[in-house]
């Protein structure tokens, strides 16, 4: 999970400090040096380090925060904007062109996530109703080609390659391509290496020139550290870049790359990819992902994605089901789905205050898939009526979806048991359901 390990180092900071009723000015510098051992610890650049405990020292010191009531909590939100403050302030967005197509060039290093990006950015403006076409720059990289057409096919994009012919020709070619297909955007997969050198710094220069993209993004890998930031400082020197996009932010990242990228090069994190699907892409907000590397979760993300995942007619339909006490264990499967749809279970319980603590419970997918098969084993009837799962039925149940008859009967009580808590919230309108998984 990301940055699991730097939030868990962070938060046990802050509790020495929350746990004490008043702070004196060395309880603060205490608590910076400890601060600033785990920052680099996880790989964050050493200069936005030193400015980072030197601004959060000076303003936690004030008579402000030391004459304060909640002294603690006083310092944690300093601590939370100047993290922000690093991170960019304010989400940055891609500008498009007031005449399509926005060209948005992709640059980065080989092994970074670059191609499957390209595919997650289509993936993501084809959702919003823009038409959108991947080229392939790549002639260096065994089968990266294929790979790019691949991928154009599964976020439903156009696709255009030119074989093994110079990139920047390609480039031109499929600019005007797109033009006269009046595609909205264009993205380019331009090649890769596995260390940065004049060659191939020269190539992504010539093609820039060539098309001038409205947007050069670059791609680096979350997981690399000071690596990923040197990489982007090259990069920003011969490019001028727009923004740079953070890719296995889901991985065990230990958040160096993340929190000094835009310190380091004054360029904007636009997008994080989260996962390996196609759809797992954030626009990334600054003061969310401070939430997440403060351990202090990341609700306003957790809503989006549930909306994402979860139909409006359909949650009114189960609204109407759960007041006239109708939910069934049908219902109960697809809710499970869509949940499922949002993505990791343990990643969303970190976006909620606190929920990290409860990450290394046992509400995995493996649990949700044996609750899944148990109910996918009844009849049609079983799940529409419970009530008519007696001894025998049970026995066939567990024995179809390789369980215990001890877990159909647990998921039976907790599925009576949610029946009753969903139901008196809806009545009331507030509370949190406990799910059986």
């Amino acid at each position: 999970m990301a940055f699991e390990g730097l939030a868990e180092k962070l938060q046990h900071v802050f509790s020495k400090l929350t746990n004490r009723g008043k702070l004196t000015e060395l309880d603060i510098k205490t608590a910076m040096r400890e601060v600033k051992l785990v920052l680099l610890e996880a790989d964050v650049n050493f200069k936005v380090v030193k400015n980072f405990i030197g601004s959060v020292t000076e303003k936690a010191i004030g008579e402000n925060v030391l004459g304060s009531l909640t002294p603690g909590q006083q310092v944690i939100k300093i601590v939370r904007d100047e993290m922000v403050s690093i991170l960019g302030e304010k989400r940055v967005d891609v500008k498009f062109a007031p005449n399509p197509p926005t060209i948005v060039m992709m640059c980065g290093l080989q092994g970074a996530g670059k191609t499957t990006m390209c595919g997650k950015l289509a993936r993501m403006w084809v959702k919003s109703g823009k038409t959108v076409m991947l080229a392939a720059l790549d002639i260096y990289r065994p089968a990266a080609i294929k790979q790019l057409e691949i991928v154009a096919g599964q976020a439903g994009a156009a696709f255009f390659e030119r074989g093994q012919q110079d990139p920047v020709k390609t480039a031109k070619q499929a600019a005007a391509e797109a033009g006269k297909k009046l595609i909205d955007v264009l993205i380019l997969d331009t090649a890769g290496r596995l260390h940065i050198d004049d060659e191939m710094m020269e190539e992504v220069k010539r093609v820039a020139e060539a098309v001038k993209p409205h947007e050069k993004l670059l791609v680096v890998d979350a997981m690399t550290g000071q690596d990923a930031v040197n990489a982007a400082s090259a990069f920003n020197e011969k490019l001028a870049l727009d923004g740079v996009v953070l890719t296995k932010l889901d991985g065990d990242t230990r958040g160096g790359a993340a929190i000094s990228v835009k310190a380091v090069t004054g360029k904007p994190i636009k997008f994080a990819g989260v996962g390996e699907k196609l759809d797992d892409i954030e626009v990334f907000h600054p003061d969310r992902m401070a939430g997440r590397i403060l351990g202090m979760g990341d609700v306003l993300t957790l809503i989006e994605k549930a909306e994402q995942s979860f139909e409006a007619d359909k949650a009114a339909e189960l609204e109407k089901k759960l007041r006239k006490a109708e939910f069934t264990l049908e219902d109960f499967l697809e809710q499970m789905g869509q949940i499922k749809n949002m993505g990791n279970i343990g990643d969303m319980l970190a976006m909620i205050p606190g929920g990290s603590k409860l990450s290394g419970m046992q509400l995995d997918e493996k649990q949700m898939a044996r609750t899944e098969a148990i109910i996918k084993s009844m009849t049609p009837e079983e799940r529409r009526r419970p009530a008519i799962i007696g001894g025998s039925r049970k026995k066939r149940i567990a024995g179809g979806s390789g369980t215990k008859v001890q877990d159909v009967n647990r998921l039976l009580n907790q599925f009576e048991q949610m029946k009753k808590m969903m139901k008196s919230m809806t009545n009331k309108r507030t509370g949190m359901m406990k799910m059986p998984f």
